[in-house]
């Protein structure tokens, strides 16, 4: 399991949701157990799109998700308008904003990952590179990169 979060950390993830909650007020959230558990349900899984650069995607992706990082490749990969939809992004602004351009060109059930791949990662959860587990996460920065927890 990853390490607990510090103090300092814990501070900054609330100072950090609170912020994208607030630039994007209506861009609908799913926490990252809520993401955990629907994936392992028995239920059709959402779509899942990685909101990030080429070369972050590279390092590792949730599983299955595609990297479409803009309106137009999400449109040009003719996703349905009524498709249950998953943004992540490193710690959620990106995805946010693409999440909230969705909405605005009819797409009617899109989710933004709070938290994105940083928490779904501090959580321990699945990702992968070519298909194979991986625990690396690319820190996007040297200082978002501090939001990450380090493998104990």
């Amino acid at each position: 399991m990853f390490g607990s979060l510090t103090p300092l950390r814990h501070f900054a993830w609330t100072v950090v949701k609170r912020l994208i909650r607030q630039k994007f007020p209506t861009v609908e959230r799913i926490s990252t157990a809520e993401l955990a558990s629907w994936l392992a349900s028995d239920l059709p899984p959402p779509l899942l799109i990685d909101a990030r650069q080429a070369e972050e995607y590279a390092v590792s992706h949730l599983p299955g998700a595609h990297h479409w990082p803009t309106l137009a490749a999400v449109q040009q990969a003719a996703v349905s308008a009524d498709a249950a939809i998953v943004v992540y992004c490193s710690v959620g602004y990106r995805s946010a904003r693409l999440a909230q351009q969705l909405q605005a060109a009819g797409y009617t059930h899109v989710m933004n990952l709070e938290g994105s791949i940083f928490e779904w990662h501090n959580q321990g959860q699945p990702l992968v590179v070519d298909g194979k587990p991986t625990q690396a996460v690319h820190p996007y920065n040297r200082t978002w990169g501090l939001l990450l927890a380090s493998p104990e």
